[in-house]
């Protein structure tokens, strides 16, 4: 079973800037749709980015010019940098990916989707 490790979360004040990354434990032999999920307590888990293999990228719309999703030349990290984060930005945030290219909604990776490798998640807590 292939694990994920997310890193990069913590505290920051609005308005601040953290990068989170994801590594595998193990190497991935098949990798496919990549994203980055969150979830606030009380609230249900959302998509907030993905990226597909070709590189396309789809953001949420609260986070859209704020967030960026990308992975290294070696596809073997994948991160999400956040700027100019918001109050709302509160939550535990999950890396994932699927085994399979991303399911496209009008051409972009859905925010909505199953993947087949997932992490345990780092905390993002933006204080106002």
């Amino acid at each position: 079973q292939v694990q994920l490790a997310e890193s990069g979360g913590g505290s920051v004040q609005s308005g601040g800037s953290l990068r989170l990354s994801c590594t595998a434990k193990q190497s991935i032999t098949r990798r496919g749709c990549m994203g980055w999920l969150r979830q606030a307590p009380g609230k249900e888990r959302e998509g907030v980015a993905t990226i597909d293999r070709d590189g396309t990228t789809n953001y949420q719309d609260s986070v859209k010019g704020r967030f960026t999703i990308s992975q290294d030349n070696a596809k073997t990290t994948l991160y999400l940098q956040m700027n100019n984060l918001k109050p709302e930005d509160t939550a535990m945030y999950y890396c994932a990916v699927d085994r399979y290219p991303c399911t496209l909604v009008n051409g972009l990776p859905s925010l909505v989707g199953t993947f087949d490798y997932w992490g345990q998640g780092t905390q993002v807590t933006v204080s106002s």
